[in-house]
């Protein structure tokens, strides 16, 4: 059975139709999901109980709310706010500690930058003490971040010294 010069034009703009459909359908799909990725969405869905613990700086650099809390190199959760704090003047951290985690109370924070120019971070490198923070702790121990700035102006002064 032939098709009719009519019926053969429509088909082809049907089959090119289901394609560009399909074609446009994958490139959302892939958006999603590098959208989910870059927000960590797979946190959401893990079923743990974090709890805060904070630390005061003298100086937080460039970091950031939702910035990594590692140790060794291992996430263990997250900056969840930053604030001044009136009286001292530093900067207080809230940090949220994923529950499989527990710290010693002499565990250092120390904020960090990956790479040369790259994000900040919080590393804490824990201490040898029994005891164990407890949620809503504060770590006593820390280390402001190195300012770029702050590290030229030594090295100036120390060149241009006597």
């Amino acid at each position: 059975m032939a098709l009719s010069l009519r019926e053969e034009t429509t088909l082809a703009p049907r089959w090119l139709e289901v394609a560009v459909g399909l074609f446009v359908m994958a490139g959302i799909a892939a958006l999603f999901l590098t959208a989910l990725q870059a927000t960590e969405f797979e946190e959401l869905w893990q079923n743990r109980s974090n709890y805060p613990l904070y630390a005061r700086f003298e100086n937080i650099g460039t970091l950031k709310v939702r910035a990594p809390v590692k140790v060794a190199g291992v996430l263990v959760g997250r900056v969840t706010a930053i604030r001044l704090d009136r009286e001292s003047y530093r900067a207080v951290v809230e940090l949220s500690i994923d529950g499989r985690y527990r710290f010693p109370e002499d565990t250092i924070a120390s904020i960090y930058t990956s790479g040369l120019l790259g994000e900040q971070y919080i590393a804490l490198e824990p201490g040898g003490s029994e005891e164990m923070l407890a949620p809503g702790d504060e770590i006593e121990i820390t280390q402001s971040a190195l300012v770029l700035e702050e590290l030229v102006g030594r090295f100036l002064t120390k060149i241009s010294g006597p």
